[in-house]
């Protein structure tokens, strides 16, 4: 394993494997560190030299987005094609045909380039903070601001955010498969190994990017960013993120074009060679068709609507990691969302102790507040769980801080969702040391050796009333160690309640989400009767209850058949929860977990979109897809709505574009068999389709029927398929009536033909998106938005004028009878009511896709650890794995 490489004018940085072997003390002087972590000055003076603390840069790439444009093999046919007709003589078709290309690039390169700065700007939004000792203080601090020499405090579920030395462990297991790919933690203490040891061997280490499952600890930074041993091996990685659903289904659409492309390109080719036609020309005609079927500028309008989705989904407090996750949000119809803060207000309050026997409520609140993980400084807590939070800082622990200084903590026993409590022992000023236990009741009674019927009563009385319950216990001690084998004998000194109230629009939030079409289960490690009694004041109470032990009884597939049937999953543990998703993803539906807390991470990597919250633990904002500003159901719809519009609109351009361009082609492969000239050339096809393209660059900014929004919309290929076969001849139909227009009424030559075709196929193909949009009657119940509207009738008047200007001659047009524009309109008319009775023939008897699909696991750990230590600005040291 490669050494970190930290030195230069600090002189104390050293690898990871050298800090290992070193004593503390050594650790610490190389270093140039005290036992009050570094001072501000120090701080300022790394963080010159070693810069931020990350391994990636979410940075818009001018090269790599034009290079995404240029490597269309179309188009460098085109162009190769295009330089060899400039030097055989057809040197204005080839110009007119290089410049057509580099707008349609320049196009595409410009919004694909603002979709990139829409990304990189959702990604310096995301935050990251781990405590950190300076000064001689704890504080809470940004990831990327960490330097060799601060002293970090590890709590479970947090992600290490350097290279550490671990000083001071308490139970701490790492898990690291992130690094080693062993899926069982690792065991970590302080003692030194000697240099060399494997990786997964570092037991005095903890390294970057890997994940505390149990315990806690406080290391020394010993290499940061790409120094790190985490930072090494993502330098080697891909850049190549798995697909989604959406880029799935946007790569089979692409195979279905390249097949028809590439049967139309190679037949037309054909038959203009047998019919004598000049090669060049010929190559140059085939490849113009196979481009204009091609919905070049598809990229382009993705990106545009992506883009222009993500801002306003960020304006509704709704961030996206990648930009194509916007889709997925809005594919989802299953949420399994944790109670707190999302239904309740999150914002837990002390309420009163409930003393058990003789004690006394100041006693237990004692108790409770010397039994906790919580780092203080100034008498405030920094990090720990809320509950410890809202104890520490309620008006009734103000007078019991004072006599808490009689105590010395000996030892601590982290939390675990096991054991689901925390173990702490003290010695009062007497010498006499104690155990003391805080926890879930149901953990900590069925532990204590006498627990009155009073306590009993309640404590079921509390949870009926819907509020959140911790009991305390202690015990006189024998050792100076603690292990969970001594969490035994306990004497109960009472509860300690808190009551997180629901939301007062969380009722309306629920029902919103319902109207969408979207099935909400709630699944929380709190009591089965308080998350129960929630959701009933809430008005979703239809559904029975299951706990995990419920759940273990169950295989998959009473499994499978119980969750349609349940609304809350109570004390469960990370491992059901994760089951539950995955179970849930058999049925083929729509997968989304909303969580915030380390036990939520599992579940947050199985769902098809994990999605979490700004406030939440690191761990879970690393696992997730979409992070909300706000943990509200509310905004959480805002979101899918936006997912399910951009979809549609994506899908009207699909749609439209096979189908005429469809048409159009097989009109041109018709019309080559009869006409002794190629019935447009190559130039005016490429023109034709930059057009037509452009218009429809307005189409992100289109409005979505309703009943759109009310349900998720998939790729389906086949009912694509069967639309552009359908709606394309219908478009051949009146490509043939302008032949017979402009050979038998108008008798045109081979430049007044051009001009005819290019200005009816131009008009058709681009007003019908306003009938293709909608299954409605457009404009009457179903209104597009103003910028389509206009870009679409603008597009048509442009090209319906090119023939009349002095580009005519270069383009080889011809101005066009007054009487031509009479039967155009009529064709326009005519074919746009054809496609109204076929549209209502054609979804009469094609149904719409059932919402349902294979699933499959798109996560890869190593990939959203690196998001973690990312930051949107520019740097390039810290950029070995790209975007």
């Amino acid at each position: 394993m490669a050494k970190s490489a930290l030195t230069q004018p600090v002189r104390s940085a050293v690898g990871v494997v050298s800090a290992a072997a070193l004593p503390v003390v050594d650790v610490l002087r190389m270093l140039d560190v005290s036992g009050d972590g570094l001072s501000g000055t120090d701080v300022a003076r790394r963080q010159a030299l070693y810069g931020l603390n990350a391994v990636s840069s979410h940075q818009a790439r001018l090269l790599l987005v034009l290079w995404h444009q240029l490597r269309s093999p179309l188009l460098g046919l085109l162009l190769v094609a295009a330089i060899a007709s400039y030097f055989v003589g057809e040197r204005n078709d080839a110009v007119i045909i290089a410049v057509i290309v580099a707008v349609s690039v320049g196009l595409g390169f410009v919004n694909e380039y603002r979709a990139e700065k829409a990304a990189e700007a959702l990604h310096s939004q995301i935050r990251h903070s781990t405590v950190v000792v300076r000064d001689g203080h704890p504080d809470s601090v940004d990831v990327t601001t960490l330097v060799p020499g601060d002293l970090v405090e590890l709590r479970l579920g947090d992600i290490v955010p350097a290279d550490l030395r671990l000083l001071e462990v308490s139970g701490l297991e790492c898990d690291e498969s992130a690094l080693t790919g062993e899926s069982l933690p690792v065991d970590k203490n302080s003692a030194a190994v000697p240099d060399g040891t494997p990786l997964a061997e570092l037991s005095g280490c903890a390294l970057m990017g890997t994940v505390v499952h149990a315990g806690s600890a406080r290391g020394v930074v010993v290499a940061t960013g790409a120094s790190t041993e985490f930072g090494t091996i993502t330098t080697g990685l891909s850049t190549h993120q798995l697909e989604t659903e959406f880029q799935v289904g946007l790569r089979k659409f692409s195979m279905l074009l390249v097949y028809v492309a590439g049967a139309l390109t190679t037949s037309i080719f054909v038959i203009n060679v047998v019919l004598d036609k000049p090669i060049i020309d010929a190559l140059l005609f085939s490849l113009a068709i196979a481009v204009g079927i091609t919905p070049q500028l598809l990229p382009a309008v993705v990106s545009t609507s992506l883009a222009a989705g993500s801002r306003r989904m960020g304006r509704r407090k709704v961030l996206v990691k990648r930009l194509v996750c916007i889709e997925d949000l809005g594919d989802v119809d299953v949420l399994f969302t944790d109670k707190t803060g999302t239904l309740t207000q999150g914002h837990i309050d002390y309420m009163r102790a409930v003393p058990a026997g003789d004690h006394h409520h100041d006693t237990v609140l004692r108790w409770g507040m010397l039994c906790t993980e919580n780092t203080t400084a100034e008498g405030r807590p920094v990090g720990g769980n809320p509950l410890d939070q809202a104890l520490w800082q309620s008006p009734a622990a103000a007078g019991e801080r004072a006599a808490l200084r009689d105590y010395t903590r000996l030892a601590v026993l982290p939390f675990d969702h096991e054991r689901r409590m925390i173990s702490v022992l003290i010695c009062d000023r007497g010498g006499r040391p104690m155990v003391v236990t805080k926890g879930a009741p149901e953990s900590v009674l069925e532990r204590c050796a006498d627990v009155p019927a009073a306590s009993r009563d309640a404590l079921a009385a509390e949870f009926a009333a819907g509020n959140r319950v911790v009991a305390v216990a202690v015990r006189a001690a024998t050792a100076d160690q603690l292990t969970a084998a001594d969490e035994h004998d306990l004497h109960l000194v009472g509860l300690l309640v808190f009551r997180d109230p629901p939301k007062h629009d969380a009722a309306q939030a629920l029902h919103r989400m319902a109207e969408l079409g979207i099935a909400v289960r709630v699944v929380t490690g709190d009591n089965p009767a308080v998350a129960v009694k929630v959701c009933r004041d809430l008005g979703l109470g239809e559904g029975g209850a299951l706990t995990g032990s419920d759940i273990d009884a169950l295989d998959d597939d009473q499994l499978a058949e119980a969750i349609a049937h349940t609304t809350v999953f109570a004390r469960v543990s990370p491992e059901h929860k994760a089951r539950i998703v995955r179970v849930q993803r058999r049925s083929g539906r729509g997968v989304a977990f909303l969580g915030d807390g380390v036990n939520d991470a599992l579940a947050l990597h199985a769902a098809d979109v994990g999605i979490s919250v700004e406030s939440a633990t690191d761990v879970a904002k690393d696992a997730a897809d979409v992070i909300l500003l706000e943990k509200d159901l509310g905004v959480l719809a805002d979101g899918v709505a936006e997912g399910r519009r951009i979809f549609a609109n994506t899908i009207k351009y699909v749609l439209m574009g096979t189908s005429s361009n469809f048409g159009n082609m097989a009109s041109a492969a018709g019309a080559s068999l009869f006409l002794v000239f190629l019935p447009m050339l190559p130039s005016q096809i490429l023109l034709n389709n930059l057009l037509y393209d452009t218009s429809q660059l307005a189409i992100p900014t289109d409005t979505v029927d309703e009943e759109q929004l009310r349900r998720p919309s998939h790729w389906d290929i086949g009912f694509i398929r069967r639309f552009m076969i359908c709606f394309g001849p219908l478009s051949s139909v009146f490509d043939f009536l302008t032949f017979g227009v402009m050979l038998w009424v108008f008798h045109s030559g081979p430049e007044q033909f051009h001009s005819g075709w290019f200005v009816e196929s131009l008009a058709t193909q681009t007003l019908v998106i306003f009938a293709i949009r909608t299954r409605h009657v457009p404009f009457f119940r179903s209104h597009p938005s103003l910028p389509l509207t206009l870009a679409a009738l603008g597009v048509v008047t442009v090209g319906a004028l090119l023939p009349t200007t002095p580009l005519a001659n270069v383009l080889g047009f011809q101005p066009l009878p007054g009487g031509f524009f009479a039967a155009l309109a009529g064709m326009v008319v005519g074919y746009l009511a054809l496609i109204e009775i076929g549209k209502r023939i054609f979804y009469r008897v094609t149904p719409a896709a059932p919402p349902t699909r294979p699933r499959y696991s798109r996560h890869r750990h190593t990939k959203r650890r690196a998001a973690y230590f990312s930051t949107a600005r520019s740097q390039p040291s810290l950029s070995p794995t790209g975007r």
